[in-house]
This record gives structure tokens, C-alpha cells and sequence, in this order.
């Protein structure tokens, strides 16, 4: 028996089970492919202003809480396991490049002056002084000093040595079900045993409305597509954004001389294919952007699924079965909301109550109101 059992070993998971390992409880995570999921393909964006989208002020609220965490997190982090996590502060970067984008830029500019974020409206020579890699044609940019990236995999390189260290038992194994005991969750069945547990913490990413035993739940699989690139060694200082012709398209530096270049956004359920037309315009994209980027090596092509909601925000918090815990529907902001996730699960694990800051991310929000605002 353990006191929690983490059904998935992503970046969630790991980190809800090395913070509830560190209040003195019971944790075993189970995972057949730790980090395999979502956790692969993340870019490791901490951008809740750049991301900020129009009547999702609740969850930029929580964005910004946990990006004040990012490096206090980062550091007990790389203390925790010995390895560095590639936080970057350089900022983001968003740029246009036709009359449309830059009207575009001017209305998300004017939405974040709104809200009293800070972001600043900079000219197509303020831009390309910022980044000089980027191509003539930019016609404005907005500097958002605050967003900033760490290296996804490095994370979780670090959280899965971290939990180890704290004493997280990992089991590499297929979660079949959650297992109820007397209307409550007793544990997880396993593809090979049962493992009983007081609590069950469901972070599974997309996957997570579709194991058995757990109530409905409104998590669906968002596919993104994302290529990574080597020799980029001082291309670029920040992250990059850009609206190209109306699409988007973000360029996130890591680990010295590598490039992440993301990510499509389509509804075609679990379809892990790497698309010729998705690989198309992500390069075509970023190649308009940075130029450079067309000399760089192409190491990796990759598609994964964001566990998306109706209102994009996470759920977090008590489900309808007493006993099982949900950590999972972070949708885009999965690397982001990492630290406010684990440590308002950990609280809840260890004390029975939900920090305020996770309070409107409870599942029943759907029930409450069918427009969440």
C-alpha cells in the first residue's frame, strides 16, 4: 500500500509526486514511457502573456502565479537532482509581417495594456536590434521581457532524478484502470498487478478522460506537430513568436545550439502521423522569420497531443470519486503550470485542503456555469 499512486510520468506527474514526497508521504508514479507523452515534444514556453487569450483572465492569472515560481522551482530543482534545467530569461519576442499581423500585434498589445501586463510595442529596426537574426521584412514586434523557457527535457530528466532521490517509486508500467474500493479510488490496476493506494492523482495528459474508472471528463487530444534543429549556436538570445500570413509559429532556443520550432494545432484525436504538409509549414514559417534557420540540421520531426478543455485551463483538484485527484488538462501550458500544479496537489494531498490559487480549476466549473468567466 502507498499513500498516493500518480497515474502518468510526464512532467506533471514527476512533479506532483516529488513535491508530495517531500511532505513526508507514500508516492509511487506509474508510467510504461516516462516523459514519452506530451513532456516530448514541449518546447518548455513560460509565456502566460504572450499566450494570454481573450476570457481566459483565470487561467492568466494562474500562468503568472506560477511563472513567479519558475525560479525558485528551477533552482531547489537542479540543487534536487544535480543537473541544469535551461531556464532562460531573455524574454519572448513576437513579430508580423504583413499589414494583418501587425494589426493583429496592435490588438493583442492593446488587450495585455488592458489587463496591465507588460509588453512593449517596439518598430521593425527595435525588433531586429532585439533579435538581428530575424529577416527585413518584420514589420513590427512586441517585447514581453517576462516570458521566458527552459529546456522541457532537461526538465524532466531532472524531476525523474529528483522523485527518485526523495523516494518516488517508479513503476514502468501500463495503467489499465483506477481501481475503486467502497465508491472511493483504491489504488491503479496495473497491466501486470494491483497497486492499492489511500489517494490516486490522475496526470496522464491526454489520455486521461479515457481510463476506465474515472468519471467523465472533458480532456481531449490536441495534436501538435513540432520539429527540433541543431547548429543554432547564437542565432537567436530569446524566443521568438511570429504571425506569418495569420499563422503562427514560435521559435525556442535550447541547450546551447539546439532549436525548437512549433507547433501545428489540430483536432484529429490521437493521430500520432508527422505530416509533409505540417513539417512544410513550420519550416516554410520559420525560414521567413530567420532566415538562417534553413541551414540548420533537421534532428527531429515529432507529434504528440496536448490534453485540451473546454475552456483550456487545467483541471486540477477533487473529481466527483472521492480519493482520486485530478493534475491534468493543462493544454498548451503544461510546462508552464508545472510548479502551481504541484505544489497546490501536494497541499491537497498532505492537508485535504486546495490552495486558492487551484480553487477555480476544479472539474465542477463545467457545472456550475456553462460559460466560464
Amino acid at each position: 500500500m502507498t499513500d498516493v499512486a500518480v497515474a502518468g510520468g510526464g512532467l506533471v506527474g514527476l512533479a506532483v509526486a516529488w513535491r508530495a514526497a517531500r511532505r513526508g508521504l507514500s508516492v509511487t508514479v506509474v508510467d510504461d514511457a516516462p516523459g514519452a507523452g506530451a513532456s516530448a515534444a514541449a518546447a518548455g514556453m513560460l509565456a502566460p502573456v504572450t499566450e494570454a487569450g481573450y476570457r481566459e483572465e483565470p487561467l492568466l492569472r494562474l500562468g503568472l502565479d506560477s511563472l513567479a515560481r519558475w525560479p525558485a522551482f528551477a533552482a531547489e530543482l537542479e540543487a534536487a537532482a544535480g543537473t541544469p534545467v535551461g531556464l532562460r530569461t531573455a524574454g519572448t519576442l513576437v513579430v508580423g509581417f504583413d499589414e494583418d499581423d501587425v494589426r493583429e500585434l496592435d490588438a493583442l498589445h492593446a488587450f495585455q495594456r488592458e489587463l496591465g501586463l507588460a509588453a512593449h510595442r517596439l518598430t521593425p529596426r527595435e525588433a531586429r536590434r532585439r533579435e538581428p537574426a530575424l529577416a527585413t521584412r518584420v514589420r513590427g514586434g512586441l517585447l514581453v521581457e517576462g516570458d521566458h523557457s527552459v529546456d522541457g527535457r532537461a526538465v524532466h530528466a531532472a524531476l525523474l532524478a529528483a522523485a527518485e532521490a526523495a523516494g518516488v517509486v517508479l513503476v514502468r508500467d501500463r495503467v489499465a484502470e483506477v481501481v475503486t474500493d467502497g465508491g472511493r479510488a483504491g489504488g491503479l490496476r496495473l497491466a501486470s498487478r494491483v497497486l492499492p493506494a489511500d489517494r490516486v492523482v490522475l496526470a496522464l495528459g491526454a489520455r486521461s478522460g479515457q481510463l476506465p474508472g474515472v468519471p467523465p471528463l472533458p480532456v481531449r487530444p490536441v495534436k501538435g506537430q513540432v520539429l527540433r534543429l541543431a547548429g543554432a549556436a547564437g542565432l537567436l538570445e530569446g524566443t521568438v513568436r511570429a504571425l506569418v500570413r495569420g499563422r503562427q509559429v514560435y521559435l525556442v532556443p535550447y541547450g546551447g545550439d539546439r532549436l525548437v520550432v512549433g507547433a501545428t494545432s489540430e483536432d484529429r484525436g490521437f493521430d500520432a502521423r508527422v505530416t509533409a504538409g505540417g513539417v512544410h509549414d513550420l519550416l516554410h514559417d520559420a525560414i521567413d522569420v530567420v532566415p538562417e534557420v534553413g541551414e540548420l540540421e533537421l534532428t527531429e520531426t515529432l507529434a504528440r497531443w496536448r490534453p485540451g478543455t473546454p475552456d483550456n485551463a487545467p483541471l486540477l483538484g477533487p473529481s466527483s470519486l472521492p480519493g482520486l485527484v485530478l493534475a491534468t488538462g493543462h493544454h498548451r501550458n503544461g510546462v508552464l503550470l508545472t510548479p502551481v500544479t504541484a505544489e497546490a496537489t501536494a497541499e491537497l494531498l498532505a492537508t485535504g485542503e486546495l490552495p486558492e490559487v487551484a480553487a477555480p480549476f476544479t472539474a465542477d466549473r463545467f457545472e456550475r456555469s456553462p460559460v466560464w468567466s
